[in-house]
């Protein structure tokens, strides 16, 4: 919301200055943006007077000029303006300046061979105009040495300030008035405005035609001035609306301009010649549409209001009018137009066709009812004084709504809100100010609302009115209670892993990705997703319809785009929020890693002191057993189920990690060509994705303080051992069943080994495994070695079909 100072004095008596106009603004919750002062940014230009212009000796279109500044001699300025000629007043800028349309700083120079001691400045050079024909010229009773702004009106800063969605009343200049008056910086002007008697029947009539549906409108006022002159507003009128950004466009227009911003009631003209037959409000119609006052065209539906004539639609609703019916020089007669419209159906017009204009602003935020009539008053009376002409009755449709809200006021109820102790006085003094009634001196007033406050209803918004007037600054800051103690875990089980995960994950090398949490829909399918309970009803882009059911697609799109910009070598992860379904249960926090290119553990690229090998499927695998092992699984209890990774993965290359058939954590692999297809990628990409919330709970203890350690003060040993294995059967169940022959004295199963070929009998493979074996109450005996080792041979012959290999 823009206004200058002038226009705001014009509602406000008192000697307000600007810096205290500014300050109680904000203080008031209207808070300034913008202050544009281009008398403050202008001063160093001032008024000068040309003595004597004449033809430059070396150059034919430069002129020496002798010209007064307000010094005890005249200066001597060389000007290469055609229109420089004696006594004419102009605009001087000295050495020193700053020319605000090219930023450079002036000084004293030479042109050819004559001293110039400043400059003769044109519009453009000031930034006042875009063309410029010639130095300004100064009307001739300007005081010379003077700052020239306040001489061609430029002295009038304009404020701009941030207004609230609930305070539509202050979209208006009167409005922003009346709530400095409340602040006691000044006193409302608030004339009532009288009626103008109408002369003849308005011949145009409104009616509405809704039929069974809701109706879009609750009030229509309609009256006609004929015999106008249209053509350029007056000055006064175009100040005010170039001040503010607003362009002039001819009278007519100018004075519903002008009241938009001056009392926030937007209003409509129409050339009554243009009109056919009466008016009537209506839906809009599939199929129908309209040309409106910016040009463009616009479908119209049966969501919008719109009034239309006997040629059809002629306005959209409280939005824009027609280019059909619009006022233009030949305007004779006119129609003008007050109205109601429905807040929620404005807003819905305004977003499906994409127009902001400063009536819709409005409308959807709120407008005067009690308003709609002295508005169409006063707009009448400012088209008859600069047009002319003679004005109809008002003829009208609906009714204007009364909003009858009184409110029992409990003074109390300040203090309990905000801590501020207030007097009744001190609430009834600025409530009165702003328009609301109050009535009574007790502990409990009752206040009646003002029409021209929609966002009023509560008592809790009486509070408000009444600590944003008297002052926050009186609100004394008073520390929360400190608990005595901090007890408790601050973090819930899922919120632990999570970070775990994340440090975990970061330290090998990978780095942090946040992706939406909403994919595409091709994107969701392909990841097992794409139920309708998970897409969203509106989307903020079309490729962001669903939500994730995997941080898989977010990390592969991240993947790509890296390289594309060629960074192809990428290992990114992400822990996030995943969704199966619409219920609670079905929301789990996982954590996801991808590699593409050499981006292995120990680093990407290529190196010539080893040899570079891309990543693969134990990348991921290495990766996903580091977060389990950091989330205190032991990795020697995570199964490997070969097969059993979700579609997406690659089949062979692939497997799920899992507590046995029924507990799955996750799965790790090459993706699938299939999916990096579908979703754009170039391959190949490995990844693992982990559900967090499947890990199984932590076991609760009885003490915070550490297990003993349990270390041994015997040398442990290690037995090699090599099997002959199908190759089908993995090598964790090898493992698994090597540990299982003692727990106690087995600590440790590592696979060493892995070969086929000449000496391996075809479809078998050679598996090593190194067993360490930790004694603990004494050294173990050779019998007792071999005891062992023959229980470990057995348990793998007998868990896998696996033999000894000789």
């Amino acid at each position: 919301m823009k206004f200058s100072l002038s226009w705001l004095k014009e509602h406000l008596a008192g000697d307000a200055d600007l810096t205290l106009v500014a300050d109680t603004l904000t203080r008031v919750g209207l808070e300034v943006e913008h202050i544009e002062d281009k008398a403050g940014d202008l001063s160093q230009f001032v008024v000068g007077h040309i003595l004597e212009a004449n033809r430059h000796a070396n150059a034919d279109k430069l002129q020496v000029c002798r010209v007064d500044v307000g010094h005890s001699e005249p200066l001597q300025v060389v000007c290469g303006a055609p229109n420089a000629r004696a006594g004419l007043k102009v605009v001087f800028a000295a050495p020193g300046t700053v020319i605000p349309s090219s930023g450079v700083k002036l000084g004293a120079s030479e042109i050819r061979g004559v001293p110039s001691a400043g400059m003769l400045c044109s519009g453009r050079e000031l930034g006042l105009s875009e063309e410029s024909d010639g130095i300004m010229e100064l009307p001739a009773d300007a005081p010379v040495g003077k700052p020239f702004a306040p001489v061609i009106g430029l002295d009038d800063p304009v404020i701009e300030i941030a207004v609230t969605p609930n305070r539509s009343d202050c979209l208006g200049v009167h409005g922003v008035a009346r709530d400095l008056a409340a602040a006691e910086i000044g006193e409302l002007k608030d004339p009532a405005i009288k009626a103008v008697p109408g002369a003849y029947p308005c011949p145009v009539k409104v009616s509405f035609d809704f039929g069974d549906t809701q109706p879009l409108s609750s009030f229509f006022g309609l009256r006609m001035v004929r015999g106008v002159k249209n053509g350029p507003s007056p000055d006064w009128l175009q100040r005010k609306l170039k001040a503010i950004g607003q362009k002039p466009i001819n009278a007519l227009v100018d004075v519903t301009n002008y009241l938009t911003y001056d009392r926030g009631r937007p209003l409509h003209v129409f050339d009554a010649a243009k009109v056919k037959g009466d008016l009537v409000v209506r839906r809009g119609r599939a199929g129908e549409s309209l040309t409106a006052l910016d040009g463009k065209t616009y479908a119209l539906d049966e969501t919008m209001c719109v009034i239309a004539d006997d040629n059809g639609v002629e306005s959209l609703a409280g939005i824009m009018g027609g280019a059909s019916t619009g006022c233009d020089a030949g305007t004779t007669d006119v129609l003008i137009e007050s109205a109601l419209w429905d807040e929620l159906a404005i807003a819905r017009t305004g977003r499906a066709l994409n127009i902001h204009s400063d009536a819709r602003h409005r409308f959807e935020r709120g407008v005067d009812p009690a308003f709609t009539l002295p508005g169409l008053e006063l707009a009448t009376r400012l088209i008859l004084d600069i047009c002319g002409g003679e004005a109809s009755e008002i003829t009208s449709a609906g009714e204007v709504p009364d909003r009858d809200l009184i409110i029992d006021f409990p003074v109390s109820e300040v203090k309990r809100l905000t801590g501020l102790a207030v007097t009744p006085a001190e609430v009834k003094a600025p409530l009165s100010l702003l328009g609301f009634w109050v009535s009574g001196s007790g502990e409990t007033l009752k206040v009646a609302v003002p029409s021209w406050r929609p966002d009023v209803s509560l008592k809790a918004d009486l509070v408000e009115e009444v600590v944003r007037i008297i002052g926050l600054d009186r609100l004394q800051a008073t520390p929360l209670p400190a608990a005595e103690t901090v007890g408790g875990e601050k973090l819930s089980p899922v919120q632990r892993r999570a970070r775990i995960a994340r440090r975990t994950l970061a330290a090998r090398g990978m780095v942090e990705a946040v992706t939406w949490s909403f994919v595409s829909h091709a994107s969701a399918e392909a990841f097992g997703g794409g139920a309708a309970e998970l897409q969203l009803a509106n989307p903020i882009a079309a490729d962001l319809s669903d939500m994730r059911p995997s941080l898989l697609p977010g990390l592969l799109a991240a993947i790509q785009r890296n390289a594309d910009r060629g960074s192809a070598d990428v290992a990114m992860f992400e822990v996030g929020q995943t969704f199966l379904g619409d219920r609670p249960q079905d929301q789990r926090m996982s954590a996801a890693g991808l590699r593409r290119g050499t981006a292995k553990a120990r680093g990407a690229g290529r190196h010539w002191g080893e040899q570079t090998l891309p990543v693969d499927a134990f990348d991921a695998k290495g990766d996903a057993m580091a977060a389990l092992a950091a989330l205190g699984l032991s990795p020697s209890s995570v199964q490997i189920a070969q097969g059993a990774a979700p579609a997406w993965f690659h089949p062979g290359r692939s497997a799920a990690l899992q507590l046995g058939p029924k507990v799955i954590l996750g799965a790790f692999g090459e993706l699938h060509p299939r999916t990096l297809k579908a979703l754009g990628v170039d391959g190949p990409v490995v990844g693992f994705e982990l559900t967090l919330d499947a890990l199984p709970a932590p076991k609760s203890k009885g003490t915070k303080a550490r297990p003993p350690f349990e270390g041994s003060a015997l040398q442990p040993l290690s037995r090699d051992f090599a099997f002959l294995a199908d190759l089908a059967t993995p090598a964790a169940e090898l493992i698994r069943a090597a540990q299982g022959a003692d727990r106690k004295l087995v600590t440790r199963v590592d696979l060493f080994d892995r070969y086929e070929g000449p000496g391996v009998p075809e479809g078998k493979v050679s598996l090593a495994l190194a067993v360490t074996l930790q004694p603990r109450e004494k050294t173990l005996t050779d019998v007792e070695i071999e005891e062992l080792s023959s229980r470990i041979v057995a348990n793998v012959e007998k868990a896998t079909g696996a033999t000894l290999r000789g």
